[in-house]
């Protein structure tokens, strides 16, 4: 079975910056190409992948900043825009920004990656143009590379393996003929219908008054300036480690459900229209007026929801 192993980076300076480049080279390769598909649609033509990687290799010959960079990395950025317009058509995929999305790029072949255990915590691992890099092994490979993705979060650079770890799949359940009900709720987030919670506090009340704190010292900022920046970094590491917590909690849930039972049924609940805001009710007694509609505990209501 193909499994995915993530470990942080610990890149040099050099290394870091390159990093930077890489990304920035994918970004404007997905940009450039989604663009040339929208073109060719909208005068009745179509181009493919193998005509862009063709036109492609030739922009490497007239640009120096594409020639620097991993080749596979920039062909397995056209072979996802591929897939991506295949799957959601060429209109609806969007295009990557510098601002919001954070660089990332895959080495498609595992085999030209070697990895080297140096201590019970450190490793390292060889990628094409990039070097050897040091990676914090919080967990064995348990496998083979397959691919490799390298990606930045926050500050903080990432790579996840994708491994081959030569297990079948079972052809039956551990537990043949288990089921269980899941209701999904505010107060515990998991509720199964044996009796037993799945629950965790995501921000605690400290962290929601100390982002409030932050947000306002960001609204108190001018935009383009170094200070807002920082403040808009500091913001984002705290909703960086919320939303860490919350995608542990969901894949550790996910598998305890899934390891422990054959079949798992859950409401299929409307979020967003559960969360929709509330109409003002005009008071007609008085033009221009508006009757309270409870519009604050549904807002904080929304809030609930929407964190769970």
């Amino acid at each position: 079975m193909l499994n995915g192993r993530k470990y942080r980076l610990d890149l040099t300076l050099g290394q870091a910056e390159f990093a930077e480049r890489i990304g920035g080279a994918c970004r404007s390769v997905w940009n450039t190409a989604l663009e040339q598909r929208r073109i060719h649609r909208r005068r009745g033509g179509w181009i493919g992948y193998h005509e862009q990687a063709r036109q492609l290799v030739e922009a490497k010959g007239e640009f120096e900043w594409l020639a620097e960079v991993p080749g596979h990395c920039l062909q397995q950025t056209l072979i996802d825009l591929d897939q991506a317009c295949a799957r959601h058509g060429t209109w609806k995929v969007r295009w990557k920004s510098r601002v919001r999305n954070a660089p990332s790029f895959r080495f498609p072949e595992g085999g030209k990656i070697t990895v080297e255990r140096l201590n019970r915590r450190w490793a390292r691992a060889k990628l094409p143009k990039l070097g050897w890099v040091r990676l914090r092994l919080t967990r064995p490979l348990g496998g083979k590379i397959k691919n490799a993705t390298v990606g930045r979060d926050g500050g903080h650079w990432y790579i996840s393996f994708l491994v081959e770890d030569g297990l079948a799949p079972p052809e039956r359940h551990a537990n043949p003929g288990s089921g269980v009900g899941i209701d999904r709720g505010v107060v515990k987030v998991v509720t199964r219908s044996d009796g037993i919670f799945h629950h965790r506090v995501f921000a605690r009340d400290r962290e929601v008054e100390h982002a409030k704190k932050l947000q306002r010292d960001l609204a108190r900022t001018r935009k383009g300036a170094q200070r807002r920046k920082r403040a808009a970094a500091r913001v984002a590491d705290l909703a960086r480690k919320v939303r860490r917590r919350r995608q542990d909690f969901a894949a550790k849930t996910a598998h305890a459900l899934a390891a422990g039972f054959e079949l798992v049924v859950f409401e299929a609940l409307a979020t967003k229209n559960m969360t929709a805001g509330v109409e003002p009710r005009p008071d007609h007694e008085r033009p221009g007026a508006f009757l309270p509609n409870g519009a604050a505990s549904k807002s904080g209501l929304n809030r609930s929801i929407l964190d769970k």
